[in-house]
């Protein structure tokens, strides 16, 4: 193979893994606020049932 087509082929294939990359890194951060609402959910929850079984303190008037 003569190394210009060779260079060639690199450039192309680099090119290629690039844009999957970008297409890869734009997934992944379109994902990510999902998750984090979620998992803030699901702390607010557990606050809540913190909250709701904790033993209840009568205040002295």
């Amino acid at each position: 193979m003569h190394s210009e087509t060779h260079l060639q082929l690199h450039h192309v294939r680099a090119a290629e893994l690039h844009a999957q990359a970008d297409a890869h890194r734009l997934a992944t951060e379109a994902r990510r606020p999902s998750e984090l609402r979620t998992r803030l959910g699901w702390a607010l929850v557990e606050v809540g049932l913190r909250l709701a079984s904790a033993p209840k303190v009568a205040m002295a008037h």
